[in-house]
């Protein structure tokens, strides 16, 4: 029986990216590709990529917190909405809000395979702090 692909989605960001090392391996299939927007234009991961990317997070930040607000499936892809927060080496006291994401991810044989993903940072109109939900009449 095989696993549902939003089931392999949620349990990718469910998982410790920080303290598991085989994250990778586990939910990403070896041709994978991530096609990503962000500020610093369009970037394309291989699975060498993701290797050296999350290599550099574990690297970096003493914490990794990730918040979903929707995920989403549609016949093999998953769509998802989140935002990570992080605490540095330097700083371990202090949480920080770093981006937001959407992406779709393709499931294929239990893996995910192709992705397509647009972040930005966090800015101080943030949707997620207290004063967004504030609003004046």
């Amino acid at each position: 029986m095989s696993t549902r692909a939003k089931e392999v989605v949620r349990n990718f960001y469910q998982s410790d990216l920080l303290k598991d090392e085989e994250v990778l391996e586990r939910f990403f299939d070896p041709e994978v590709v991530l096609i990503w927007n962000s500020t610093e234009g369009l970037s394309i991961l291989h699975y060498g990529d993701l290797a050296s990317f999350f290599s550099e997070i574990r690297r970096t930040y003493d914490d990794l917190r990730v918040e979903v607000s929707h995920i989403l499936e549609d016949e093999g892809h998953v769509t998802v909405r989140y935002k990570y927060y992080i605490k540095t080496i330097e700083n371990p006291d202090e949480e920080l809000g770093i981006a937001h994401f959407i992406a779709i991810w393709e499931v294929k044989n239990g893996k995910i395979f192709r992705g397509y993903q647009v972040s930005q940072p966090v800015t101080e109109n943030d949707d997620t702090t207290e004063s967004y939900h504030k609003v004046k009449v």
